[in-house]
């Protein structure tokens, strides 16, 4: 929860405080793996955002270790052998949302936000496709994207490589309500 704080700190160190700010606390995101021995299926619903309706701009931020799996095992190996989640603890995105969806009209809108991606330690340039909805005053803001291991530096040793896929299938699902 700290987290939110920090991002929240920056954001307004730069930006000003308004109607403009919106935060969501309790983020869901999840990460699938299909591999020929075992999927790997996890979720977390503790990531944190905070965009900004007038500029475009969008930090969030997911801890590591936040990620449950069904199996205790499968947990550990992910959070100390690949994702060195005491090392890395976070996986962040900051960037901006191109174009300018009308926030005060309810509706879909497909987006895409460009900026820098960073997971294990590893910081990259992406461009993220999701789609904004807004019912009702509500701001929702969901997308799936691919990740790759090799990217980020997450090595998978040769001895389970059947049992881990080298591409990441990441979702992300935020509901923001206005920051007071």
């Amino acid at each position: 929860m700290k987290y939110i704080g920090v991002i929240l700190l920056a954001w307004f160190s730069i930006n000003q405080a308004g109607q403009d700010i919106y935060a969501c606390k309790n983020a869901v995101v999840t990460i699938y793996s299909k591999a020929p021995v075992e999927d790997i299926d996890a979720r977390s619903d503790k990531g944190t955002s905070v965009f900004n309706t007038a500029t475009g701009e969008l930090a969030f931020s997911v801890p590591i270790r936040s990620f449950k799996f069904d199996k205790a095992r499968m947990q550990e190996h992910f959070n100390e052998n690949y994702m060195e989640s005491d090392k890395y603890p976070q996986a962040t995105f900051k960037g901006k949302i191109n174009g300018k969806p009308d926030v005060t009209k309810d509706g879909t809108y497909p987006v895409t936000a460009a900026g820098v991606f960073e997971v294990h330690g590893v910081k990259q340039t992406r461009t993220i496709t999701g789609k904004l909805m807004v019912k009702g005053g509500a701001i929702n803001l969901s997308s799936e994207f691919m990740v790759a291991c090799k990217d980020h530096q997450i090595e998978i040793p040769k001895l389970v490589f059947y049992n881990i896929a080298e591409n990441i299938r990441v979702q992300v699902n935020a509901t923001y309500a206005p920051y007071k």
